[in-house]
């Protein structure tokens, strides 16, 4: 059963043409966070995305995409933002502005502003946000974190298993030497764990 994209008024399907066309699909996140702000992002009312709902890559810029490996995907923490919405109206976001006061931030307010408004160099400036979110940052942080304890438990595994490998090793040493099948020259001629 083909996948259809899930943007309004788009027909694109996953099939082999629009694959040849290196057209790619991308599931909605499974992050509930991330997946409420792609489905605001597409504005279908009433729409819930389910686990095989798909956005096509039309719907995304071409910063958006990792392309180092065999297989194309998207960034962390990206946003579907290209689409062609009736009535040509679009919103733009306007960020609050931080203060000195240890007040909570205040939400963005969402304007709509006509196309033909916004001049080319006022568009390309809305486009390209260079603070850091820190909701983004906290999230990396703590998958950082998470990934350094997982490797430090692996890494204390590994030198139990390697400290029980050189006690079966010695062991099994001594009892070759107890039944005269080997000798303490011939080990360490060998170079097998003398004694330490």
């Amino acid at each position: 059963m083909p996948q259809f994209c899930a943007a309004y008024g788009c027909t694109n399907s996953r099939s082999v043409e629009s694959r040849q066309r290196g057209m790619t699909f991308h599931r909605f996140p499974k992050d509930p966070d991330r997946r409420k702000a792609w489905t605001k992002a597409v504005r279908r009312k009433d729409f819930e995305p389910t686990c095989a709902t798909v956005l096509c890559s039309c719907h995304f810029e071409a910063e958006d995409f990792d392309r180092t490996g065999q297989t194309i995907r998207l960034r962390d923490f990206v946003i579907p933002s290209v689409f062609s919405f009736p009535g040509r109206v679009k919103k733009v976001r306007n960020k609050a502005k931080p203060t000195k006061a240890s007040t909570p931030p205040v939400e963005a307010e969402v304007v709509p502003v006509l196309v033909a408004e916004v001049s080319p160099s006022k568009s390309s400036a809305l486009d390209h946000v260079y603070a850091l979110d820190p909701d983004q940052l906290k999230f990396k942080v703590i998958e950082a974190q998470t990934r350094i304890d997982e490797l430090q438990k692996q890494l204390r595994n590994a030198k139990d298993r390697e400290r029980r490998s050189k006690r079966v090793v010695k062991s099994l040493l001594g009892d070759l030497k107890e039944k005269k099948v080997i000798t303490e020259e011939l080990q360490l001629q060998l170079n097998l764990y003398p004694n330490t």
